[in-house]
């Protein structure tokens, strides 16, 4: 039985990587030593973690006024990390309210004494349209514009980013970080955990300009941006074998054609099964049709017992990891990068042949 995991992360990687990491995880380059005991000291990592970093910088058209950092902590670090860091003038930073990742970022914000004006909130629809403002923020009011880009419970997603004057943007593109592409010039800073469409859980990549990384008195060292620019993100011992791992991926995404294609094939599988849905009698997927995610489909039989029997069902054919969000329930598709379109597919032909039974 052919498995396919829909997981919204720890989230499917590709065959390919998988079974390069299986050969060389006893000793690897020949060393005898595998990644996960070698030195992050060493200049086997050195070419490890630099490589990495150019292949995000190939692949993300990165300009050369940018760092790339490698941090621990996941986004939820990133919540923290980027007010300390960045609202360190104003004090006030302007977010807009399109899920609970946005909503858990604001109040991050708020813990840490900063004050968070919600432009636009979609919580009343229950997040199932993006919010907008057409305000043209200045950066003499905020010290920046938080936007998540894509919302995993939700389902949505901007494809094309807010108006937002002046201020700068920062881009929690934690489920859509190279899924879709994105002009890193638009925003300050990009954060994103690697373990959706990169890697596995462990690393939090953080793309930051020049200009916004300075010293900060009285924030935890391992939040401060200005000492990993410094020590090149090696200012305590980073997570060697999940940089390793989504080096790999990042060499894959290479040799699929880059971001371009990638976005195409995503737009493809995300199609399959948008169509389908639109099409059936039994599942709907609620979100505003410009709105939809690539990469998260939420859908429901609006009656909890059917969505868990199709939960079950989907798992006894191999089609598994479809239960939705504690907090909205129903089911949910997740078609990161290395899902094939085979995959979806196949979840296509059984929800049609359920559907065809119920």
């Amino acid at each position: 039985m052919t498995v396919y995991n829909f997981a919204a992360g720890p989230a499917t990687l590709p065959d390919p990587v998988i079974k390069q990491i299986q050969s060389e995880l006893p000793s690897l380059q020949g060393t005898g030593m595998s990644i996960l005991e070698i030195s992050h000291r060493s200049a086997m990592f050195d070419d490890i973690i630099n490589t990495a970093e150019q292949d995000i910088r190939d692949l993300m058209h990165v300009p050369d006024n940018y760092h790339v950092l490698f941090f621990q902590g996941g986004g939820t670090g990133q919540f923290a990390a980027v007010p300390l860091n960045l609202a360190t003038n104003h004090h006030r930073i302007a977010l807009l309210d399109s899920g609970h990742w946005a909503s858990r970022a604001g109040d991050e914000a708020t813990n840490l004494g900063v004050s968070v004006d919600t432009l636009a909130s979609t919580k009343a629809d229950h997040y199932q349209k993006l919010p907008q403002s057409n305000q043209s923020l200045s950066s003499s009011e905020y010290d920046y514009l938080h936007v998540t880009t894509n919302n995993t419970i939700e389902g949505t997603a901007y494809h094309t980013l807010p108006t937002h004057g002046d201020v700068t943007l920062v881009g929690d593109l934690s489920s859509n970080f190279m899924a879709e592409e994105y002009n890193v010039k638009d925003f300050g800073l990009i954060f994103g955990g690697v373990q959706k469409n990169l890697g596995p859980a462990g690393v939090t990549i953080v793309i930051v300009r020049d200009d916004l990384v300075k010293p900060v008195a009285h924030i935890p060292s391992i939040l401060n941006y200005s000492l990993f620019v410094k020590k090149n993100s090696m200012f305590n011992t980073p997570p060697v074998f999940a940089i390793y791992a989504t080096g790999l991926v990042l060499k894959w995404l290479k040799q699929q054609g880059g971001l371009a294609e990638i976005e195409r094939l995503n737009r493809k599988k995300s199609a399959l099964l948008y169509d389908y849905l639109d099409d059936s009698k039994l599942f709907t997927n609620y979100i505003k049709k410009s709105d939809r995610s690539l990469t998260n489909v939420p859908f429901t039989t609006d009656n909890a017992d059917l969505d868990n029997q199709v939960i079950q069902a989907a798992a006894d054919t191999g089609l598994m990891n479809l239960k939705g969000h504690r907090s909205v329930g129903g089911l949910r598709a997740s078609l990161y990068n290395a899902m094939p379109i085979e995959g979806v597919q196949a979840l296509v032909d059984f929800l049609h042949n359920f559907e065809q039974k119920n």
